[in-house]
């Protein structure tokens, strides 16, 4: 993939991954929490970071030690 390519994606990615953030903090602030919900919502930003170092790690040139 282009750097390019994957700088744009992982952009993307960053930017989801606030957004769940800030979705999380706000259920948190509610009077009674869904705790499946947060609990998927969790799931899914993990996934999402996970995503991210996978992609940034493709950014890196493999080194010959």
């Amino acid at each position: 993939m282009e750097e390019t390519s994957l700088s744009t994606q992982i952009h993307l990615l960053r930017c989801q991954h606030r957004e769940l953030d800030d979705e999380i903090d706000a259920l948190m602030h509610r009077p009674y929490v869904d705790q499946l919900l947060l609990q998927r919502l969790k799931k899914k930003k993990l996934w999402l970071k996970d995503m991210i170092v996978r992609l940034e790690s493709e950014l890196i040139p493999d080194l010959d030690a």
